[in-house]
């Protein structure tokens, strides 16, 4: 079963949800603040992470952004109800998902199960010949999915889960417009919800990793009111 580290300052939240947690068969660390838990996290990478945003020492924004120096291990946000702001940036961040505060355990269980589902490209139920797990090429991009890496024009581009879902899906069929109801199909589980603004904050933080390796990166367009499509150059 996959392995689960849970990063909160509130003792009664690590106790109650390792304990559902583990209740389900996964393997649970815990760490009470950022700081402690980035030293944990590179140490001993669990399968996917689960950060509070506020903390003491360091925050989950600060935990997050020093981790994506490193990792791509998948991240959900767990963010006060009031805290709409944190939740874009967290996106933007490279975060793959976020729950409001108070949540219900039953919530982040799904939550959880989908995002391990996404992290596992091969278990990925589709007709489509090229999301059977075989790699492809659109001009400078290569994306292979069975082992999640993408490259431009031979340089490797470290995405998260749902970027690389995201992208997969624009890039499968070059020239074609993808809405944000059909990228949020192809990125999330069925069960979970997420609005047009967090497609937008992938779609930019796309942009900006792709940039960093060719500042030209122009492939990924915009077509306002209806939605996004891959330019093969």
């Amino acid at each position: 079963m996959a392995s689960i580290s849970l990063v909160d300052d509130d003792r009664n939240i690590l106790t109650s949800v390792s304990m559902a947690l583990e209740a389900e068969g996964y393997e649970v660390r815990t760490y009470t603040d950022g700081s402690t838990a980035l030293s944990g996290l590179q140490d001993n990478p669990p399968d996917i992470a689960i950060f509070d945003i506020k903390m003491p020492r360091m925050d989950g924004m600060e935990l997050l952004r020093r981790l994506r120096q490193k990792s791509n291990l998948p991240v959900i946000f767990l963010t006060s109800k009031d805290d709409e702001i944190d939740e874009l940036f967290g996106l933007k961040m490279g975060a793959d998902d976020y729950i409001c505060k108070p949540f219900s355990q039953r919530l982040l269980l799904e939550r959880v199960k989908a995002v391990l589902r996404r992290s596992r490209p091969r278990e990925q139920i589709s007709g489509a010949a090229e999301q059977s797990g075989k790699s492809f090429e659109r001009g400078k991009l290569v994306m292979d999915p069975d082992r999640h890496l993408s490259t431009w024009d031979g340089v490797p581009v470290t995405l998260t889960v749902t970027e690389y879902l995201i992208l997969q899906s624009l890039a499968q069929r070059p020239g074609i417009v993808k809405s944000r109801d059909a990228l949020m199909d192809a990125a999330y589980d069925d069960q979970v919800y997420v609005d047009d603004r967090t497609i937008d904050s992938h779609i930019k933080r796309l942009r900006k990793k792709f940039k960093a390796v060719d500042a030209n990166f122009n492939s990924i367009e915009t077509l306002y009111g209806v939605g996004y499509r891959f330019k093969e150059a």
